[in-house]
């Protein structure tokens, strides 16, 4: 019974987890001190497709550990934060990866599966590498 009710708190603080950056200049600051790059998720309160994959892929442990070790985290709402002009917020979910000087390596929209994050990924690196 205890393990039920651990495992039961575990999932459900694992669902509201989602708790990134959202200053967008803080974090080309880290991205530079870091010398990584920045993979930038535009979101909307409202949005269920948002909410689904922040809860079936971004709560995720193994692709938050795949993403930090290449890329600084932030998380920008359309409805709350300030976003910097050159960046469309709309339709949502949209990704944003950048480089650490803010320039767009690649961007697309709309949920995926973890495995279709994954082939995101690897996109991002061979647009990288081109």
């Amino acid at each position: 019974m205890i393990k039920k009710l651990l495992l039961a708190a575990a999932l459900f603080l694992n669902l509201n987890a989602f708790d990134w950056p959202s200053d967008y200049e803080e974090s080309l600051a880290e991205a530079k001190k870091e010398q990584k790059d920045i993979y930038l998720f535009i979101g909307s309160e409202y949005c269920r497709y948002c909410e689904k994959f922040e809860k079936e892929v971004l709560s995720q442990e193994e692709v938050i550990q795949r993403l930090k070790k290449s890329y600084v985290l932030i998380y920008l709402s359309r409805d709350i934060d300030d976003i910097p002009s050159h960046l469309e917020t709309t339709p949502v979910p949209r990704h944003y990866f950048l480089t650490k000087d803010g320039k767009v390596i690649l961007t697309t929209i709309g949920g995926r599966s973890v495995e279709g994050f994954y082939e995101l990924l690897d996109e991002v690196k061979e647009a990288k590498e081109f």
